[in-house]
C-alpha cells in the first residue's frame, strides 16, 4: 500500500510540479495551518445574527474535529509523514512534527463543508471547493498520504455532521419549550 501511495506522490511531484504551483500550494496549506480560515469564517458568521446558527455548527464542528483528529487519531496511530519515507523530496514548507493520519488540513476543512451543509448554509458550496484545493496542496507538498486525505474527509465529514446536528437538536430542544 506504501509504494502505491508513494507512486500517486511522486506521480504529482514529476508531472505537476512547477513554478506557479510552488508558490501557490504552501499559501493554500498555510490558511489552514490550524483551521485559521475556518475559525475566521466562523467568527464572521457568529457576528451577523441571521447567520448565527450556521456559525454555531460550525464552531461546534471544528471542536469535535480538534478532538478527534489531532488530540486522539493522530497521537494515537502516529504515522510517519512521507517526507521522512522519501527524503529526497524537496519540501516547500517547514516539515510538520505531528503524526500524519489523518490529515488534520483536509479534516478541519472537511469538518467546516460537512457543517456548513447540515446547517442548510449556502457557503458549502464554495467551501468544499476550498477544501478540496486545500486537501490537494497537502499531497502536493509531500506532507499526507493518499490515504491521509481520505482518512480527514471522512473525520471531518462526520465532525462537522455531529457538531451541526448536535447545534439543530439543541436549537429545537429550546424552541420547544
Amino acid at each position: 500500500m506504501q509504494a502505491m501511495e508513494l507512486g500517486i506522490l511522486n506521480w504529482i511531484q514529476t508531472h505537476l510540479r512547477c513554478g506557479l504551483l510552488d508558490a501557490l500550494m504552501p499559501a493554500v496549506s498555510r490558511i489552514c495551518d490550524h483551521g485559521e480560515i475556518w475559525i475566521l469564517l466562523a467568527v464572521i458568521l457568529l457576528a451577523i445574527p441571521k447567520t448565527r446558527k450556521a456559525g454555531t455548527c460550525l464552531v461546534c464542528a471544528l471542536v469535535l474535529d480538534l478532538v478527534l483528529c489531532n488530540l486522539w487519531l493522530k497521537p494515537w496511530i502516529g504515522r510517519i509523514r512521507p517526507f521522512a519515507v522519501n527524503p529526497e523530496v524537496k519540501l516547500l514548507v517547514t516539515p510538520p512534527g505531528d503524526a500524519s493520519f489523518p490529515s488534520g488540513h483536509t479534516a478541519v476543512s472537511m469538518a467546516a463543508v460537512s457543517a456548513l451543509l447540515t446547517a442548510d448554509s449556502p457557503l458549502w458550496k464554495p467551501s468544499l471547493a476550498l477544501a478540496a484545493v486545500i486537501a490537494f496542496s497537502r499531497l502536493y507538498l509531500y506532507a499526507h498520504w493518499p490515504t491521509d486525505i481520505l482518512g480527514g474527509i471522512l473525520v471531518g465529514a462526520l465532525a462537522g455532521w455531529l457538531g451541526a446536528k448536535l447545534v439543530l437538536r439543541l436549537s429545537a430542544c429550546r424552541k420547544s419549550k
